[in-house]
């Protein structure tokens, strides 16, 4: 256990794509689209492997501006992303998302950070950035289901009232599921990586319980504050980018 904590080797890492080619094999064999697939994955190794290196370097920043820096970096992109499934036009639906996540998640970030674990100095890299993306990507996530839904409740005669109704519910299953089948069903990530740290599991409990406190409001807030901002475009149905 201490050698798989302490580095896996590639040759090791490389039996984790197994699963990978399984799934990209019946996708061609069922006709999908498995090259989106594949880029999908091969993107994931290439951010991975950049963010490994790069962290080193943002870890001992000793400027908070360097950590506003790639906050807002991570949030434009999670911004940009989230809107991958929408048929209206990311240009004109941008600023809405990132509003939207930037408040919703900047609000949650901050009472975390701030008032949950006090971090000193308050822009504690090794904090804040993972803290950050786990709070930006899930709001991505959601955001990104609550649009799709949104539009196909109101291509199918919804009004825009009960489109939303029906989209923030949507967007919420996830974390949803989530909040109920934790500890019975799965140890999640960060839970798992200090147990096996080392930490006692009722100290990582208590961080979960943040953790899972963090991810449901601000992804509530982030997509209420999104589909609020809809309403006066809901009925654009083309991408024009």
């Amino acid at each position: 256990m201490e050698n798989l904590i302490d580095g896996i080797p590639y040759a090791n890492l490389a039996l984790a794509f197994i699963p990978i080619v399984i799934v990209i094999f019946i996708m061609w064999r069922w006709k999908l689209d498995y090259k989106k697939s594949i880029y999908a994955v091969a993107r994931m190794l290439i951010q991975l492997m950049l963010i490994g290196f790069s962290l080193a370097y943002i870890f001992e920043a000793t400027s908070y501006w360097i950590i506003i820096v790639v906050l807002m970096l991570m949030l434009m992109a999670a911004s940009w992303i989230s809107l991958r499934t929408m048929k209206m036009s990311r240009k004109v639906l941008f600023k809405k998302a990132f509003l939207s996540i930037l408040v919703g998640g900047g609000i949650v970030l901050i009472l975390i950070t701030q008032g949950v674990l006090q971090l000193d100095p308050w822009f504690l890299p090794s904090y804040m950035i993972p803290l950050g993306g786990m709070i930006f990507a899930n709001s991505m996530n959601s955001i990104s289901l609550a649009g799709e839904r949104l539009e196909s409740e109101i291509d199918k005669g919804a009004t825009y009232e009960k489109a939303r109704v029906i989209a923030l519910n949507a967007a919420l299953i996830p974390i949803t599921n989530s909040l109920l089948a934790v500890g019975l069903v799965s140890i999640p990530g960060m839970m798992t990586g200090q147990i096996l740290s080392g930490v006692s599991p009722f100290i990582a409990a208590r961080y979960q319980i943040m953790v899972m406190c963090m991810i449901f409001g601000s992804t509530g807030i982030s997509v209420s504050l999104f589909l609020a901002q809809l309403k006066p475009d809901f009925s654009v149905p083309v991408r024009v980018d």
